[in-house]
């Protein structure tokens, strides 16, 4: 090879070398392009994910509330009606307690209707027993002679002289009242009278006086105020009329006295 061969090659060596570097930087520029455009693919699918995984934790979030609530409400919806199964229980338990004892109330009530039809057929029979007694006892003293008849009334028992000298007729009481002691007499007397006696009513409240203001002292005394109200009197009591006396009543029975 010629120095003209290797001049002219040495001439074209920085054209190549330049044509070399441009398409050096050229394809440099393509790769940054390249990487560039798969970063941001890769950047893109990154953020997708991202996105994609945020909106799935969200769902799960959403999720799990929601069935966290529906499981505190299930829960609620079961206590509550425990709470009802127990409170229904107790009610039935008191309506049990509450029927049982009105039948133990109603057998006793039957029980106590029964005993006071058997109580009052009793005092039925022992008041005709009495009444039978008492017949006999004046069926007895009446057919007695007065003075002697008269003798047993002056120490007998109250209650049956009474009894029994209600029941004799007055022209039979009579003779033996005028043979009894005096103080016998009478207190039989009165107790015959009293025997169906209204008990007396009881006493009127006593009204207000109403009192006169302090007036200055003078020699005559202050003349009444027309217009003050007087007081009203005070209602006696009810006076009861005069018992009648049996022997008294009697024709020609004499009075009782101490003989």
């Amino acid at each position: 090879m010629n120095a003209k061969s290797i001049l002219k090659h040495v001439r074209l060596l920085p054209a190549i070398m330049a044509l070399g570097g441009t398409l050096f930087v050229v394809k440099a520029a393509g790769l940054v392009r390249d990487a560039q455009a798969q970063a941001g693919s890769a950047t893109q699918s990154t953020t997708a994910v991202q996105t994609a995984s945020v909106d799935k934790s969200a769902s799960d979030a959403d999720d799990t509330e929601s069935s966290s609530s529906e499981v505190d409400v299930l829960t609620s919806l079961s206590k509550r009606r425990a709470e009802l199964d127990v409170r229904d229980h107790e009610l039935n338990t008191q309506q049990e307690l509450i029927a049982a004892a009105e039948k133990r109330v109603d057998d006793k009530i039957a029980t106590l209707k029964t005993l006071q039809s058997q109580i009052q057929g009793l005092l039925v029979q022992r008041d005709a027993v009495q009444q039978k007694q008492v017949d006999s006892l004046v069926k007895t003293y009446s057919s007695m002679k007065p003075r002697d008849a008269s003798r047993i009334f002056n120490s007998l028992d109250e209650t049956v002289l009474i009894a029994v000298a209600s029941q004799m007729k007055p022209d039979v009481l009579a003779p033996i009242l005028g043979q009894m002691q005096s103080e016998p007499a009478q207190k039989l007397t009165v107790k015959l009278a009293d025997r169906f006696k209204l008990p007396d009513p009881p006493p009127a409240p006593a009204q207000p006086v109403q009192t006169a203001s302090a007036q200055p002292t003078s020699t005559q005394p202050p003349a009444p105020d027309a217009a003050a109200p007087s007081a009203a009197p005070a209602t006696p009591p009810a006076v009861a009329p005069p018992a009648t006396n049996p022997a008294a009543a009697a024709p020609g029975a004499p009075a009782a006295s101490g003989k």
